[in-house]
This record gives structure tokens, C-alpha cells and sequence, in this order.
């Protein structure tokens, strides 16, 4: 039988989607940056232009950019270069995290930026074999964790209850369902839907459960790697059985050090 919780306070999905836009007004660059960055007509130079508005948002992109992840540390000096780096998409991706506050650790749960990081560069380093983008990749598992960002900000107590009860992703989501109405990575897919974001970014949110979907396979199997070096006590769960057997166990060790050794880079580079 699952833990008792405190009930929670009462939750309104339009009414944490709209504390977004009330944030969007306090960081216009980064809703910007969101808005436009999907637009076909936007170029690197437009995208440069509006980031130099916004120092410190600025700041992270070059850091970014001259991250090992995209082969060009040290050698990325102008912004409008940084922005052809790492391409729109995860521009875009790192205005949502300031625009939702997850550039401030202060405000989210503890393991927050490990597990971040590790399902990104996690799903990143697999994408291939599941037909995917790496970048694209990169971009799902920083987002992913929005929704936790969001219950977090509206729970906190009971939230950081909630998560120390059930530490793994599995039961921590049913948990959430049970609590909210809503797991974390729906709420994510939510967000990202109202964002304009596309398909291939909300899809494999709402499909993490489904071992029978495609679609979920990738974040299925990069969660698993994440859980397995962040999680104490963690009991792994065969990657086959999460990926319909497109991945084997032996994939597994040369992800879970690629991820050991870059994720805290990655987390500085995202926080500035």
C-alpha cells in the first residue's frame, strides 16, 4: 500500500499554466526567445540579437556552446555563432528553463538538475539507435522535468514528501497521479503543447508508460540510466524489457560513464 500523504492543496492545471505567462512577463527575453525561435523566418543573427538583451541568459549559450557535448570548447566567441552551435531548438530549450524558474536550484527539488542532466545526455548518446536527433534528445530529457518544476513550486512540502516516499521515476509518477491528478512528465507535455513545441518533443511525455510505445522508448531507457546513478537503492530494471529490445545490457556501461562524466558540466553550463 502506497504512503499516506498530507492532502494536497487544491490543483488547478489552468491556473499553474497561467502563473507561466505571469512569469513570461517578468523575463520578456526568454518569452521571446519561445515564442519566435520556432519560426521559420528566424534567423541565428535574430535569435543573437534578442539573447544579448538578457545578460545572464546570454551568458549560458556561450557557456553551452563551448561545452564538450558539441566539439567546440574554447572556440565559440561571438553569440550569434553560439547560436548556430547548438542549434534554435535548444536555445529555445534553455529560455523555457529560465522562463520557468529552473535556472534556481534553490526553488526545486534536490536531485532535480542530476536527473536532468543525466536523462539528457542519456537520451542523446542513444538517440541514434532509436532514429532520433541527438540534439533533439538533449533537448526532451532538459525539458522533461518542467512538470516536477511545477508541482514542486506548488507543493513543495508535500512534494518533497511525495518524492522522498517513492525515489524512483515509476512510483514516484503513479504517486503523483494519485496526489494531482496528473504526473509530472503530462504536465510537461502540457506546457510544451501550449508553448508550441513540437510533436516529437510532447509524444514520448505522455507515452513513458507505455512499454508498448515507440515513442517512449528513448526517454523510457534514459530515465532507467539516470535512476541508476542517482537514485540510492535504486533496483534497475532490464533495458530491454523498457526499449521492446532495441537496447541490450551491454549498451549500457559506456552510457552510464559518458553520463558520469559530463553531467555536471552540462548542469553548470545550463545554470550559468
Amino acid at each position: 500500500m502506497p504512503p499516506t500523504l498530507a492532502a494536497a492543496p487544491s490543483f488547478d492545471l489552468d491556473a499553474v499554466l497561467a502563473s507561466i505567462d505571469t512569469m513570461a512577463a517578468q523575463k520578456p527575453v526568454a518569452a521571446q526567445i519561445v515564442s519566435v525561435a520556432n519560426s521559420d523566418d528566424t534567423s541565428a543573427k535574430a535569435l543573437a540579437q534578442i539573447l544579448a538583451a538578457d545578460v545572464a541568459l546570454a551568458s549560458r549559450v556561450m557557456k553551452l556552446a563551448n561545452f564538450a557535448y558539441f566539439g567546440m570548447r574554447g572556440r565559440v566567441t561571438s553569440l550569434q555563432f553560439a547560436v548556430t552551435v547548438i542549434g534554435f531548438t535548444t536555445v529555445r530549450t534553455m529560455a523555457t528553463v529560465a522562463l520557468t524558474d529552473l535556472d534556481d536550484e534553490s526553488r526545486l527539488p534536490g536531485d532535480f538538475w542530476r536527473m536532468s542532466t543525466g536523462v539528457a545526455l542519456a537520451a542523446s548518446t542513444l538517440a541514434p539507435r532509436f532514429g532520433e536527433r541527438p540534439q533533439d534528445a538533449l533537448c526532451l530529457g532538459l525539458l522533461a522535468p518542467v512538470g516536477v518544476a511545477l508541482l514542486h513550486h506548488n507543493d513543495q512540502e508535500g512534494y518533497a514528501e511525495l518524492t522522498a516516499a517513492e525515489p524512483a521515476n515509476g512510483g514516484r509518477r503513479a504517486a503523483e497521479v494519485r496526489r494531482y491528478g496528473i504526473h509530472a512528465f503530462r504536465l510537461t507535455a502540457v506546457a510544451l503543447e501550449q508553448w508550441g513545441f513540437p510533436r516529437s518533443m510532447v509524444e514520448p511525455l505522455g507515452a513513458v508508460d507505455d512499454l508498448a510505445s515507440d515513442e517512449g522508448a528513448l526517454l523510457r531507457v534514459a530515465l532507467e540510466i539516470a535512476s541508476r546513478l542517482t537514485t540510492e537503492g535504486y533496483l534497475p530494471v532490464p533495458v530491454e524489457r523498457l526499449t521492446g529490445g532495441v537496447l541490450r545490457e551491454d549498451a549500457v556501461g559506456p552510457v552510464l560513464e559518458k553520463v558520469r562524466a559530463e553531467a555536471e558540466e552540462l548542469r553548470l553550463a545550463m545554470l550559468g
